[in-house]
């Protein structure tokens, strides 16, 4: 929670991430992708601040693999019924 923003959508996205596997941590370091977001969190969160695309991949990744938002159910192989005339 950041004084003055409320909850910050980056960190809890940082967090998600480092959680699920998608965002790396190795020692103070944050990377996605082979992209280094920042040395410490507020540096990443900065970082995914100022790249919204690369904020919104995250997102977007941390969404399917958790199953969260809108899915569109592809429609099965299904044979109508016959209907006698």
């Amino acid at each position: 929670i950041l004084y003055g923003e409320g909850i910050s959508r980056e960190g809890s996205l940082i967090d998600l991430g480092v959680d699920q596997g998608i965002v790396k941590k190795s020692g103070a370091w944050y990377t996605y992708e082979g992209d280094q977001l920042g040395q410490g969190k507020e540096n990443a969160r900065t970082f995914l601040r100022d790249n919204p695309d690369l904020c919104n991949d995250i997102e977007k990744r941390l969404k399917e693999q958790l199953g969260i938002g809108a899915q569109v159910n592809k429609p099965a192989d299904i044979t109508p019924a016959p209907i006698d005339l």
